[in-house]
């Protein structure tokens, strides 16, 4: 298997890009208990760069969603107890049609199954499978052949030894082979995370260096979830998408570290996304001054001439 050691960089900004341009993300998640979980993939989605995210939650936690994620559009569907139910699926399936990439499975319970098989199938955008949505893959494997795109799945190693149903090893080397055994599996981009998370296609792996353990706390998988999502609506595929997106994830951790390991919580993660990307984006041309600000800066120095 090749060994990748760095993702690729990031493509600046065209000086003309708009919103439609930088692409569209559907993020389906969240329930009565696990309404955080959607908005962190949706911080993750918006601040890896998507011109548009549409979070779709159950009806019953759309207000607190859509108070918070105000950069964000939203799609309340119908809940039972807080929990999707199968009348949505049809509605969420529209929607997602229209996305450049999609994200399910964040907070979503493990209760809708049959709602998950039925948005699942004959999905064409590339999906970043996560959470529940693995939790649900587990007990009915054949989901994920059901969608027609490409398919990046993110599990932890609990979420990995359910899928694989077998215990996933703790040195770097047996979590390598674990990876590509569930990529080889689901057809699949897999990112096992952990101290040292591992991108793996199959042919291909990254073991990602960055990181620390603060970043072991609940939520922090669920923004990773939206920045992969982002870079796949940007036009990456999966493999570099996903490397990308764990790179900058791991970094962000890392600048988040900065106070203290011990006290971080995944908004932290959140809040230095912005300084992590930038470490991996193109470098931006230098500007050419404007005739106007080339004339004004040649008065200035006229100017300080004269009074010398």
């Amino acid at each position: 298997m090749r060994r990748v050691h760095e993702p690729p960089k990031i493509p600046r900004l065209k000086r003309d890009a708009h919103k439609g341009d930088r692409g569209r993300v559907f993020a389906l998640g969240g329930s009565l208990r696990m309404s955080g979980a959607i908005r962190l993939t949706g911080w993750g989605a918006l601040r890896g760069g998507a011109g548009l995210v549409t979070i779709a939650c159950p009806d019953a936690v759309h207000a607190v969603v859509a108070a918070e994620l105000t950069c964000a559009l939203t799609l309340p569907l119908p809940s039972r107890k807080g929990v999707f139910t199968v009348a949505g699926a049809a509605l969420a399936k529209e929607h997602a049609a229209r996305a450049d990439a999609v994200v399910v499975g964040p907070g979503m319970d493990t209760g809708p199954r049959t709602f998950l098989r039925r948005f699942l199938d004959g999905l064409e955008a590339p999906v970043v499978l996560d959470a529940d949505a693995l939790n649900l893959l587990a007990l009915e494997p054949e989901m994920a052949a059901s969608t027609a795109g490409a398919r990046v799945l993110t599990p932890h190693p609990g979420e990995a030894a359910r899928l694989l149903d077998a215990d996933v090893p703790k040195d770097r080397e047996g979590r390598v082979r674990a990876a590509a055994r569930l990529a080889d599996k689901f057809h699949a981009v897999v990112v096992l995370k952990g101290a040292g998370t591992i991108v793996c296609d199959g042919d291909r792996c990254y073991v990602c260096g960055a990181g620390n353990p603060g970043m072991g706390t609940g939520g922090t998988g669920d923004v990773l979830a939206g920045l992969i999502a982002a870079r796949l609506a940007a036009g990456a595929d999966p493999f570099p998408a996903a490397a990308q997106a764990v790179f900058v994830h791991a970094r962000a951790g890392d600048l988040a570290s900065a106070a203290c390991e011990n006290a971080m919580i995944a908004t932290d993660l959140v809040a230095n996304l912005p300084a992590a990307m930038s470490e991996l984006c193109e470098s931006a041309p230098a500007r050419r001054k404007t005739a106007k600000a080339s004339k004004s800066v040649n008065n200035r120095s006229r100017s300080r001439r004269r009074r010398s």
